[in-house]
């Protein structure tokens, strides 16, 4: 029965979080990129806090991996998201039930908690500035609070953003 219950719990940590997938060319050498910027007219479909948020993780995390922002880039990056409201899938359940000899009746409910959840999709791509190219795109997935404070935005876009750009560059 531990055994059981171990294996549940894992599995419902590991289905959580967000998901990336990735699309690059694959002809391209990454390595010869050192210099990024963003582009500057980035119509993401966010509120300028957002992405000024994106922007602000991006940068720490590319220049952490060696990049550098740069006035004359190698690198183009552009964002840009889609979103849809929906219930939290928490619930909490009230049930009810009796049984007899021949028969029995139940009577059961649930009772969403949590609030209004927003389904995010972001997606990146990174364009060769010379050949005005793109040559790798990501797009990440993942829920965020409605009633989300400034705080817990910061650490939502840090955490998806570094899940999308541990994928930056590919591995061949």
């Amino acid at each position: 029965m531990k055994i059981l219950i171990t294996l549940i719990i894992s599995v419902l940590l590991v289905s959580c979080g967000a998901t990336v997938n990735y699309d690059y060319d694959s002809q391209t050498e990454f390595s010869v990129y050192k210099t990024y910027d963003f582009y500057p007219n980035i119509n993401s479909g966010l509120s300028n806090l957002d992405n000024m948020r994106i922007m602000k993780a991006t940068d720490s995390i590319l220049q952490s991996q060696g990049f550098e922002k740069s006035s004359s880039p190698q690198i183009l990056i552009n964002f840009f998201s889609k979103e849809f409201l929906s219930q939290s899938n928490t619930t909490i359940g009230f049930g009810l039930g009796g049984g007899g000899h021949n028969g029995s009746v139940g009577v059961s409910g649930g009772v969403p908690v949590g609030g209004d959840i927003i389904n995010q999709k972001l997606t990146f791509d990174f364009i060769d500035e010379k050949e005005d190219k793109l040559v790798w795109q990501a797009v990440g997935s993942d829920e965020l609070k409605v009633k989300a404070n400034p705080l817990q935005k910061d650490d939502y876009y840090f955490e998806l953003i570094s899940k999308i750009l541990k994928g930056f560059p590919p591995k061949k």
